[in-house]
Parts: C-alpha cells; sequence; structure tokens
C-alpha cells in the first residue's frame, strides 16, 4: 500500500514539473512575398520577419487600396494568427491544424474570412481564405 501511494505521488510530482513546450512556429512564412494571381492593375506584397511579424498590402499604381498588419502569437499554449487593420480591433484566429509547411487557423465568429490556411508548395506561398461558401486564393512568390 506504501509503495503504491509513493508511486502515485511521485508521478504525480514529476507531471506537474515538466516544462510545457512551446507550439512550433510557422518560419516558412518568413520572407519577402508577391502575389502573382491579383486582379489586374493591382499588387499585393506581404513581408513576414523572423519575429514572426507581418505586413500585407495591396497597391493600385502608387496608391496603397489594402494594408493589414499580422502576427503569430502564443496566447496560453497555443498559436493565433492576429490581424490588425482591417477591423475596428485586431482578429484572433486559432490554430486549428498545424505542419511543418502549413497551417489552418479559424475563428467561426469572424464575418470573412472564418477559416485561412497558409502553405508552401513549390517554393510558392499559397493561402486560402474563406468562409462556408465563399474563398479567395493567393499564390505569392518570394522575392
Amino acid at each position: 500500500m506504501k509503495l503504491l501511494l509513493f508511486t502515485c505521488c511521485f508521478l504525480l510530482l514529476v507531471s506537474c514539473n515538466q516544462e510545457k513546450k512551446e507550439p512550433q512556429k510557422p518560419t516558412f512564412l518568413i520572407g519577402d512575398w508577391v502575389r502573382i494571381n491579383d486582379k489586374e492593375g493591382s499588387i499585393t506584397y506581404e513581408t513576414w520577419h523572423t519575429n514572426l511579424k507581418g505586413l500585407g498590402y495591396t497597391l493600385k499604381e502608387k496608391d496603397t487600396t489594402f494594408k493589414e498588419k499580422l502576427s503569430i502569437v502564443t496566447i496560453k499554449d497555443s498559436l493565433f494568427l492576429k490581424v490588425k487593420g482591417v477591423n475596428e480591433n485586431p482578429t484572433l484566429f486559432k490554430f486549428t491544424q498545424q505542419s511543418a509547411t502549413s497551417f489552418v487557423c479559424e475563428n467561426p465568429r469572424n464575418e470573412f474570412p472564418k477559416k485561412i490556411k497558409y502553405y508552401l508548395e513549390n517554393d510558392q506561398l499559397k493561402a486560402v481564405v474563406s468562409a462556408e461558401d465563399f474563398k479567395i486564393e493567393f499564390i505569392f512568390d518570394k522575392l
């Protein structure tokens, strides 16, 4: 009985002392990217820094027609894509799937998009923003 009690206490102590492992961050995003499937007359860029803070913007001639600040943040041991500049307040999308070269993040309460997927394919960064019945695909080449 004492051995069983000792074993249980030992296992409890060991499990409490284990360090929490930080989620793997999507470093495949890092770099300067230009969209190759943009509307005619527009050019969209995304830049991701090593701290996983980024900027996305669209130019039409010399005018900025769209701009958003992006970042990958950790909140309570979970990764989120934080988007600022589109809505009045920042919007968080929680990571729901992840591999070394892709991730999916979601926010079902956001009007559009509800889901964002980033992935690396054939040296191109691809992104799909979507809701139930509508999606927009982005294909970026590295600058």
